[in-house]
C-alpha cells in the first residue's frame, strides 16, 4: 500500500507539474513576468530569485521579497506537482502596480492570455507522447491485431481487458490485466478456443490459472449465463491476445504521438456521452473514478511492472488535459470561455462576477471530488 501510494504521488506531480510548466514556459516566451514558478505546493520552503543589482539568491520561508526582479523559483512543502503565479487572480482595478504593469497577465490581450491557457493542456498531451514513445521502444502492452508495420511482438498472451461486475469472473477476483496461463492445463493459443471452453462447460468448475505481476493464481470458477435472454454460459470476461509490441526508436517516436491522437480523440467522445447521458438523466453510464480510485488502479498497475504504469500514466495525462480544458468555471477550459466572451462583447465580463464565478466552480468540483473520493473508500472497504 506505501509502495503504491509513493507511486501515485510521483505520477500526480509529473502531469501536475508538467501543466504548470506548460503555463509557465509559454507566459515567459511571450514577454510575461510570472510571479513564481514552484515545485510542490505552498507553503513555501524557500526559493532562488534575482535581485534589483542581478544576483541570485536564496531565501527561507514564505512572505514578499522586496529586491526581488522577475520570478521566484520556490521549493514548497506540499510535494504534488507544482504551479505558476500568474497574476490571473490579481485585482486589475485596485492595484496601479498590476494596472501599468505590460507584463502582467491581465493586461494581455485575450489571445495571448488563451495561448498561455491552453499551454498546460498541450504539455500534459505532449508528455502521454512522450510516455507512449518511450514505452514502444522499451515493449510497450498492445493488442496484437492493432499493430502496424515493423512492429516486434514479444510475450505473447490471452489477457483479460475487461470484468464485468456481478459475473463468476468478478466474484472469483479477476481483474483487468491478468493473463490467463492455462484453463484446467489446457494452454490456449487462440482466445476463441478458450471463450469455446467456457460456453460449453455451464456448471463445471473449471481451473483457471492465471499470472498477475509476478504472481501465480489458481481461481476455480464456473461458468453461468451472463446477459438476459441469452442461456451462452461464460464468465463474465473480455479477453484479447496481446504481446509486447516495440518499435525501431524513429518509429516508436510517430507511434506514441499517433497513440496519442487517437486515444485523445476517443476519449473525448467517452466524455461527450457521459456529459450527454447526465444531463438526459440517464446516469453516468461508466465507472467514474476519484483520486482513491486512480491509486488503487496504479497499485494495479504497479503490479503488472513498469511499461503498464508508463501505459496507465499517459492515459492519465491525456485525462487530465481533457478535464482541464472543459468550459467550466475554475478550469483552464472556463477561463478561456471568459476570453472568448470577452472578445466578442469587446469587454471583459466584471471581475467580481468571474471571480465568483471560479471560487463557486471550485467549491463545485471540490464537492464532486469528495463525493466521487467517498464512493472509492466504500467500494474498497466493501
Amino acid at each position: 500500500m506505501f509502495t503504491t501510494i509513493i507511486i501515485f504521488i510521483i505520477i500526480l506531480s509529473i502531469l501536475v507539474f508538467a501543466h504548470e510548466l506548460g503555463h509557465f514556459w509559454t507566459a515567459k516566451k511571450l514577454g510575461l513576468m510570472p510571479k513564481e514558478f514552484g515545485f510542490g505546493f505552498p507553503p513555501r520552503i524557500g526559493g532562488f530569485y534575482k535581485t534589483k543589482q542581478g544576483k541570485w539568491r536564496w531565501k527561507w520561508g514564505g512572505g514578499k521579497v522586496d529586491d526581488m526582479t522577475g520570478t521566484i523559483y520556490s521549493m514548497n512543502w506540499l510535494p504534488l506537482g507544482g504551479f505558476v503565479n500568474l497574476g490571473e487572480d490579481d485585482d486589475l482595478g485596485g492595484d496601479e502596480k498590476v494596472k501599468n504593469d505590460p507584463k502582467h497577465f491581465k493586461n494581455q490581450k485575450p489571445w495571448k492570455r488563451g495561448i498561455i491557457l491552453t499551454a498546460g493542456v498541450l504539455m500534459n498531451l505532449i508528455l502521454a507522447a512522450v510516455f507512449f514513445s518511450i514505452g514502444y521502444m522499451i515493449g510497450l502492452p498492445k493488442v496484437i491485431d492493432e499493430v502496424s508495420p515493423g512492429a516486434r511482438v514479444s510475450g505473447k498472451n490471452i489477457q483479460i481487458i475487461q470484468v464485468l461486475d456481478n459475473t463468476p469472473a468478478k466474484d472469483a477476483g479477476l481483474q483487468m490485466g491478468d493473463i490467463i496461463s492455462s484453463v484446467d492445463d489446457q494452454v490456449f493459443e487462440d482466445y476463441e478456443e478458450l471463450s469455446v471452453l467456457a460456453a460449453s462447460s455451464v456448471d463445471k468448475e473449471l481451473n483457471y490459472k492465471v499470472k498477475r505481476g509476478d504472481e501465480e493464481l489458481n481461481l476455480i470458477i464456473i461458468p453461468e449465463p451472463i446477459f438476459e435472454n441469452d442461456n451462452i454460459p461464460g464468465i463474465g470476461i473480455a479477453i484479447a491476445e496481446t504481446g509486447l509490441v516495440s518499435y525501431p526508436w524513429y518509429q516508436a517516436i510517430w507511434e506514441g504521438i499517433k497513440t496519442t491522437i487517437f486515444l485523445t480523440w476517443y476519449i473525448i467522445v467517452a466524455f461527450a456521452i457521459l456529459i450527454k447521458n447526465l444531463v438526459m438523466g440517464q446516469g453516468a453510464g461508466v465507472e467514474i473514478a476519484g483520486p482513491v480510485g486512480i491509486a488503487n488502479m496504479t497499485g494495479q498497475m504497479a503490479q503488472l511492472g513498469f511499461v503498464y504504469i508508463l501505459q496507465f500514466a499517459a492515459i492519465l495525462s491525456i485525462n487530465l488535459a481533457i478535464i482541464n480544458y472543459l468550459p467550466f468555471p475554475a478550469l483552464d477550459g472556463g477561463r478561456v470561455l471568459f476570453l472568448i466572451i470577452e472578445k466578442l462583447r469587446g469587454r471583459p465580463v466584471s471581475e467580481k462576477l468571474e471571480t465568483f464565478m471560479h471560487n463557486l466552480g471550485f467549491i463545485l468540483l471540490m464537492l464532486v471530488v469528495i463525493a466521487v473520493t467517498f464512493r472509492d473508500i466504500m467500494k474498497l472497504w466493501q
